[in-house]
């Protein structure tokens, strides 16, 4: 490969890097076209950006980040594919679907600003709650409150409009 080939692709590794937060290293070492053709179609249609790189340049890309991605580096072993994606969680969905067959294996992530090692990792990477998830619950337990007061208040409207019609009727 010459050189002004690998400096672009280094150079898109680096943008992906920057463009999405949350990617994943997976090992693909054991799927056939067929398998790896259905598992790029998986991506796509969860929005997930996959790209199978040489271990070497993507090192090379994560040396020029800002971020310090040395505990992943022991992970550059063997095939690579990484998956880019905006929502923290929604890779290891997938993998987590994968998992019967084994393949791909989870070699590392770089989820929410935390670096997880391992294939062990997969289920806390699924655990994971992203962005949305979150606003979602902090928007329910804020609403709980409020609901219970304004539920409160209209008993105790009805209760006060039950008094005055009941003084408004009594014979003076």
């Amino acid at each position: 490969m010459k050189k002004e080939v690998k400096d672009t692709i280094i150079v898109d590794l680096g943008q992906k890097l920057k463009e999405y937060p949350h990617f994943y290293l997976v090992d693909v070492t054991g799927l056939n076209a067929e398998a790896t053709s259905k598992l790029r179609r998986d991506c796509f249609k969860q929005e997930i950006k996959m790209v199978v790189v040489k271990n070497t340049l993507l090192r090379e890309a994560m040396d020029a980040s800002d971020v310090d991605f040395a505990p992943l580096y022991g992970s550059l072993k063997n095939n690579t594919a990484v998956l880019f994606a905006h929502t923290a969680n929604v890779p290891a969905k997938l993998l987590k679907d994968y998992a019967k067959e084994g393949i791909p294996a989870l070699k590392a992530a770089y989820a929410e600003e935390e670096f997880y090692v391992g294939a062990d990792k997969l289920d806390e990477l699924v655990s994971i709650k992203s962005k949305n998830e979150v606003i979602a619950d902090i928007v329910s337990l804020l609403q709980s409150p409020a609901k219970n007061v304004i539920s409160s208040l209209q008993s105790g409207a009805n209760t006060i409009h039950g008094v005055l019609k009941t003084l408004g009727e009594r014979a003076e």
